[in-house]
């Protein structure tokens, strides 16, 4: 089984504006998910969402160095530690997004492969909810 997901973004707008609405919680709450979080080295953050079946996201930032962030992950009610890390890189298009969520092979046995289908597409809503919150609320391309 697979153990990383990779995925990689084109956003037409300043490599601040992306970091920013990654990092800063009231950015992260509006487009993503309620987030109690700051973009410190140790950190404890929670993630909270409203929709039907979801629990809880812990975890803590691991580094927060300009235009790379990393952080555990941890779904709540599990013992599983994942990692995902958001690295930026300014273009002449803009701004190129690397992210990428590992350690989803320690989930035990058909569990990892259900928790991969689910971070898979979930972190592809994820991008593209950022980048639609990006060209509403920054108004860039």
């Amino acid at each position: 089984m697979k153990d990383s997901i990779k995925k990689e973004k084109m956003f037409n707008h300043s490599i601040d504006s992306v970091w920013n609405a990654i990092t800063n919680a009231e950015e992260l709450s509006s487009w993503f998910i309620k987030a109690d979080f700051k973009a410190e080295k140790g950190y404890q953050y929670t993630f909270t969402s409203n929709e039907e079946g979801c629990v809880p996201i812990i975890g803590e930032v691991k580094k927060a160095d300009p235009y790379t962030l990393v952080y555990t992950w941890i779904v709540e009610g599990t013992n599983v530690e994942t990692t995902v890390s958001w690295t930026l890189e300014t273009v002449a298009e803009g701004t190129k997004l690397y992210l990428e969520h590992t350690g989803i092979s320690m989930y035990e046995g058909e569990n990892a492969v259900t928790m991969f289908d689910s971070f898979n597409g979930g972190w592809d809503n994820c991008t593209n909810k950022l980048q639609s919150y990006l060209k509403e609320n920054v108004h860039a391309r």
